[in-house]
């Protein structure tokens, strides 16, 4: 049995089954919409995607919390009370707060357990591509790589998680300060859809753009061939705001274009989805770069 836990952030959005077999910690964040405060779990036992995604479309809006040094604090004590110890894989530090806090925690609690280990990774990543990181990180932990292997193997691979994805509703990139309010008139009247991914110091950039939305999602396809190392063998991850059918068209034209065998969909969780709102399908895969 390892002696090491990796601990994650709930904007990784994994499914809960994958959380479960790989034996993964998951600090839940928070989102307000309504006046009321929700925790993201795995499990989605305070809001599922389905209920959030149909309050925004109510016109209801939300904002986030990152974790703060508290909460951050207590998810790793907990783990080392139970003498393991832990690999924090975070949140991108280029849209939230939130790994600068697990490190903070990590440095204090380092002190108070000095025969312990623990260790923060900034993934640069997000949403599912954070999840895809974790993922093959918990893999390498079940086959028996030490917490420093795959702390050091976290490092020197996270700029090959490649992230791409598209929106259909401009609107709450603009709310976000992503395109500008002019941008998304102009955008959504002649519908140019932006095809946006994360970049080297994981900051959420638009790419390019494409007219329509059949365009905008064979541009996320076409990113596979460009860039991925060997699709056929890798496991890829599809997240989706409410548009599970596109999720799946770009899933089943990957495996026909390029002979992918697994790829794993799942609901962009209300953290994110707070950002991009509702129809934003995303792709991550294992590349050469970003």
């Amino acid at each position: 049995m390892s002696d090491y836990i990796i601990i994650t952030d709930s904007s990784c959005d994994l499914p809960d089954n994958l959380v479960k077999e790989l034996e993964l910690e998951v600090l839940p964040l928070s989102f307000i919409m309504d006046g009321k405060t929700y925790r993201n779990y795995p499990d989605n036992r305070e809001m599922s995607p389905d209920v959030f995604y149909g309050k925004q479309k109510d016109g209801l809006m939300a904002t986030t919390n990152a974790v703060n040094v508290g909460e951050a604090t207590d998810a790793i004590e907990a783990v080392l009370k139970q003498g393991k110890d832990v690999l924090v894989l975070a949140f991108s530090s280029g849209l939230s707060t939130t790994y600068n806090s697990f490190q903070i925690a990590a440095q204090d609690l380092a002190g108070q357990y000095p025969d312990r280990k623990v260790y923060a990774v900034d993934t640069l990543c997000a949403s599912l591509g954070q999840g895809m990181f974790v993922y093959q990180a918990a893999k390498l932990r079940q086959a028996g790589k030490s917490i420093e292997e795959v702390r050091d193997w976290a490092e020197a691979n996270k700029l090959n998680q490649c992230h791409w994805f598209t929106v259909n509703d401009l609107f709450f990139l603009k709310k976000g300060g992503r395109v500008s309010a002019a941008t998304a008139v102009v955008g959504t009247m002649l519908q140019i859809k932006p095809v946006m991914h994360v970049d080297n110091e994981g900051h959420l950039i638009k790419a390019t753009t494409a007219r329509g939305r059949k365009a905008s999602l064979n541009a996320l396809v076409d990113k596979v061939g460009e860039l991925a190392e060997d699709p056929a063998s890798q496991t890829m991850f599809i997240s989706n705001s409410d548009c599970l059918d596109e999720a799946q068209y770009v899933a089943d034209e990957i495996k026909k274009r390029y002979g992918a065998k697994e790829i794993i969909i799942n609901s962009i969780g209300p953290v994110i989805g707070a950002h991009t709102g509702p129809g934003c399908v995303a792709l991550f895969f294992t590349g050469k770069h970003r």
